[in-house]
Formats: structure tokens, C-alpha cells, sequence
């Protein structure tokens, strides 16, 4: 999966699960206040990636980060660690 098809599978799903404009989620969005995250929201978000990608997140991974961008290159750089791990 190349980071094209990741941000695209994620904006999809933020799009669907959360109920946000497709046009808000830019990759200098906040990802909290562009989602309206509460606590409970993160477990969602953390079983949307789980459930997408197959690899396990841990809730403190979120705390580096901030904007939708730094959500993607999370997700890549999990994805890249799993395939040569």
C-alpha cells in the first residue's frame, strides 16, 4: 500500500465514521478539532485503524499527534515497520 492509497483509505473513513466534511480533512487540519474528538472518539479511532491497517495502536501514540499529516505518516511509518519487521 502506497501512502497515496493510506491517505485515502483514512480520509474515507474519517469521512464516513465521524461524520466529517471530506473537504475539511486536509493535511493541515488539527486532527482533534477537525474531528471533535473526546476521549472516547480516540477508541474509535483506534479500532478504525486496527480494523483498516490490522496493526494494534496504543492511545499514548496519539499525544505526538497534531495535524491530519502527522496522523498519515503514523500510520505509514506502522505499516512500513509491520511489512519489514
Amino acid at each position: 500500500m502506497n501512502y497515496q492509497e493510506i491517505v485515502s483509505r483514512i480520509n474515507d473513513f474519517l469521512a464516513e465514521d465521524f461524520e466529517v466534511e471530506p473537504s475539511a480533512i486536509t493535511p493541515e487540519a488539527t486532527l482533534k478539532e477537525t474531528l471533535d474528538l473526546d476521549s472516547l472518539d480516540y477508541i474509535d479511532l483506534i479500532v478504525a485503524i486496527e480494523s483498516n491497517f490490522g496493526f494494534k495502536v496504543r492511545p499514548e501514540d496519539f499525544q505526538t499527534m497534531i495535524t491530519i499529516k502527522d496522523f498519515y505518516d503514523y500510520v505509514a511509518n506502522r505499516l512500513e515497520t509491520n511489512i519489514t519487521a
